[in-house]
């Protein structure tokens, strides 16, 4: 120790003085005096176990010239962090599409203009602006999802297990749901629709088989404690092989000859045929109810393209019902993803250009030449940025849609396959890459299989963001 503790102890700055340093002058504006106040009181503690520790490397940064600009730029460092949101844009390249785990479908940027609107302003949420008296907020969107499906009535809540909650809370209470075997998925995260059933207050009656279930086993189950039938669009497995279900209008004749409730959870949900895109087939909810459901519910942030709800639609007299529910207040939407849902719903209006303006439908539809384009764009600064690490090629790869939508269909992409160079540690040498690149500015995310990295590129749009921050991959 070149000097002796006293000494030191007196070149360490009050936190008075701190404050007043012309480089801390931003940071009490972003920050406030208080966490700047703490966070300096916090450096300097820090320091002054340094000296009573004898750390002579802080120590000599104690005495240098540097010390008091470098100590407030290392609070104003700290405090970015500390502020710092721990939600982050990142860069989808998983090859699944609908990634539940990184916040599903994008929106528009009519949607998103018009959460900004709803986020600043008062707006007309449950007000009637032709009577001036209190008003319903489903009406902002329940016209435009009734001319789109051919409800006569719909609602929405926070999300389609929300939904699926509500209309048997509703209509089952206490009551038998005769249900499908073959149908009680697990919708994700643990919720499965037994629980959902069981938190419903309903009563589970299993019918048929794992791969079987004919009219006659619903029939078999109904009886005086009967409160729905109920069918689940497995949409996030498919069963194969010897294999019967009824058909849908013969569920619904059924149920309207017994004098009850058919529901149709189409859980992703689609508003427009996929086929005419070149995509997979998947059941609109206009087809249920022209099937014959009395009730259909869906999500809104998977294959629909728009914020995280559920959406049900369905017979007037059953909807008002379900809007009577005391548990409808309990998981109703908010008035953002009101004006983003109503922006999203709008967009369906004018289907020719759905794959123009909607996020969601304008990645599953992007062909596969503009896709190997990316890739021969990013080929060569990737493989610059990695040359002493890892070997990168481009290659074929096939895109998922994701969420539970259409889980056999695959769509040909094109990828970035990245491989360690060496044998030796060449897994552990993998995730550190990996890892390197969830630590960019904006992390980017990709697949690890069978001994490669991939980077599927059908979701990458800002390739000039993705290159920039290349030289900032820390290895």
């Amino acid at each position: 120790m070149s000097a002796n503790p006293a000494s030191l102890f007196q070149k360490l700055p009050s936190i008075d003085s701190l404050l007043q340093a012309d480089s801390l002058q931003l940071s009490l504006q972003d920050y406030g005096h208080n966490s700047v106040r703490d966070e300096g009181r916090r450096q300097l503690v820090n320091l002054r176990e340094a000296i009573s520790s004898g750390d002579d490397q802080r120590i000599a940064w104690i005495e240098s010239a540097k010390f008091l600009p470098q100590l407030c730029e290392q609070i104003s460092e700290a405090l970015i962090q500390q502020y710092a949101s721990s939600l982050k844009a990142v860069f989808n390249l998983t090859g699944t599409v609908v990634h539940t785990n990184l916040g599903r479908a994008a929106l528009p940027e009519s949607a998103i203009n018009a959460m900004n609107i709803a986020a600043r302003e008062a707006t007309n949420l449950e007000f009637d602006l032709e009577s001036g008296k209190r008003g319903d907020r489903d009406s902002h969107l329940e016209r435009s999802l009734c001319e789109i499906t051919g409800a006569q009535a719909a609602t929405v809540v926070n999300n389609n297990a929300a939904a699926v909650l509500l209309v048997l809370n509703t209509l089952a209470l206490n009551k038998e749901v005769p249900i499908s075997r073959g149908e009680l998925v697990e919708i994700g995260g643990a919720f499965r629709i037994p629980e959902v059933m069981a938190s419903a207050g309903s009563i589970l009656r299993e019918i048929g088989t794992t791969n079987r279930t004919h009219l006659s086993d619903y029939e078999d189950a109904i009886n005086a404690y009967t409160g729905l039938l109920m069918k689940v669009h497995t949409s996030n497995y498919e069963i194969l092989g010897f294999t019967a279900s009824p058909q849908e209008q013969d569920i619904a004749e059924l149920a309207q000859r017994h004098g009850i409730a058919f529901v149709n959870d189409l859980g992703s949900g689609t508003l427009v045929d996929l086929q005419q895109f070149g995509l997979p087939k998947e059941p609109t909810v206009t087809q249920a109810l022209e099937a014959g459901a009395d009730i259909v519910t869906f999500s809104g942030d998977k294959l629909l393209g728009g914020p995280q709800a559920g959406i049900i639609v369905g017979s007037k007299d059953l909807i008002e019902k379900i809007k009577k529910n005391p548990l409808k207040r309990a998981l109703r939407v908010n008035k953002i993803t009101l004006a983003a849902l109503l922006e999203v719903i709008k967009l369906y209006r004018d289907p020719q250009r759905l794959t123009q303006r909607l996020p969601i439908l304008r990645d599953l539809t992007r062909p596969v030449k503009e896709i190997e384009a990316v890739a021969q764009q990013l080929l060569e600064p990737v493989s610059m940025r990695l040359k002493e690490f890892a070997r990168v090629e481009v290659c074929d790869c096939k895109s998922q849609i994701g969420s539970g939508a259409l889980p056999l269909d695959l769509l040909p992409s094109r990828a970035l396959m990245i491989t360690p160079l060496g044998d030796k540690g060449a897994d552990a040498l993998l995730r550190k890459i990996a890892e390197a690149f969830r630590g960019l500015p904006k992390p980017v995310i990709g697949r690890i299989n069978d001994g490669h990295l991939y980077f599927d590129l059908r979701c990458l749009r800002d390739i000039d963001l993705f290159r920039a921050q290349l030289n900032k991959i820390q290895l």
